[in-house]
């Protein structure tokens, strides 16, 4: 677990409404100490916990803590978050996890580098410490260094830790952003967003601490690994679908031709076409792939369609302003 000795610098954030999000399914060992950790740092933020069909006694804990207990019975992370945002109005939201893995103490550091930088979302970053190497696991640590890798690869971006947990958002972000996500995929629905929509976001490393002796992470490296890579390129199709379907078209050309040329060359030597199938495949592969570029043209114009009105509903709020 986390040491949360060290005290950040304080200032005052009594203009601004907080309300911070924690999102939890069996939590009972730890929900009660990050909502008093955040009581103590932000004494002046409501403090939302959103049960997720905990079958413990999650809900009791918060409770004696005194926490806004709310429940989301579809299961996933992205449900609940989708529920979280459409239902709670502030000026500033802290998102995070509820087994006390990260560093309640940085909150007010973030917080302030998202006011006075003029951002819109603050993603705590993990950082083990020396002591503590075996909380942030080897295959979860490999998973996200290859999910950020595909993500900087189609996007352009440089990311440090796109799957964190602990992240501070602006009204204005947490109104525009769509939450498709049901399940651990929402990280990466946040990060997509903000990236094709040009979102001023900045990452600053936090502590990561391991979870205490008895609490299990719902997290399944492999399965939720393949659902966000899938998350990644779907939206990848959506945001960038000319690129996207030039990738498929190339695809299938060099295939059509590969099949193609022998038989075309064999018909210029002969005149016949003995291979009727490998003919008719190379043709229909060749018109698969113009009909692919096709999709791709109309589908950017759409996308960009899409982009333009996310943008006017991310301009609508007000941007958050230091009193």
């Amino acid at each position: 677990m986390l040491d949360h000795s060290i005290q950040p610098q304080k200032f005052s954030l009594t203009s601004h409404q907080i309300a911070v999000l924690i999102p939890c399914r069996n939590e009972e060992l730890t929900i009660a100490q990050v909502v008093k950790q955040f009581r103590q740092e932000l004494p002046e933020a409501a403090i939302y916990v959103y049960d997720n069909r905990s079958t413990d006694n999650t809900v009791e804990q918060a409770h004696a803590a005194e926490a806004i207990i709310r429940c989301e019975p579809q299961p996933g992370k992205g449900n609940v978050i989708r529920r979280m945002f459409a239902d709670v109005e502030a000026d500033i939201y802290i998102l995070v996890d509820g087994d006390n893995t990260y560093e309640v103490s940085a909150i007010g550091g973030l917080i302030e580098q998202l006011i006075t930088n003029h951002l819109d979302m603050i993603v705590g970053a993990r950082r083990s410490t020396v002591e503590d190497k075996e909380a942030y696991r080897l295959g979860h640590r490999g998973g996200n260094l290859f999910l950020t890798g595909v993500v900087r690869l189609l996007f352009g971006a440089q990311l440090k830790d796109m799957l964190s947990g602990y992240r501070v958002f602006s009204r204005r972000f947490v109104k525009s952003f769509p939450a498709l996500s049901s399940g651990f995929e929402i990280e990466t629905e946040f990060t997509v967003h903000a990236l094709e929509l040009k979102i001023p976001f900045a990452e600053e490393y936090t502590l990561y601490g391991s979870r205490p002796p008895g609490s299990e992470s719902k997290l399944k490296t492999f399965t939720d690994g393949w659902r966000v890579l899938g998350t990644a390129i779907l939206l990848f199709k959506e945001a960038r679908p000319f690129l996207f379907f030039g990738v498929v078209f190339i695809i299938l050309a060099v295939i059509s031709i590969l099949l193609g040329v022998p038989i075309f060359g064999e018909y210029l030597t002969t005149g016949l076409v003995p291979r009727f199938p490998t003919a008719i495949l190379a043709a229909s592969m060749m018109l698969l792939a113009f009909l692919s570029l096709t999709c791709g043209m109309i589908l950017d114009s759409v996308a960009r369609g899409r982009r333009e009105v996310k943008r006017m509903a991310y301009l609508s709020h007000s941007l958050l302003e230091l009193n």
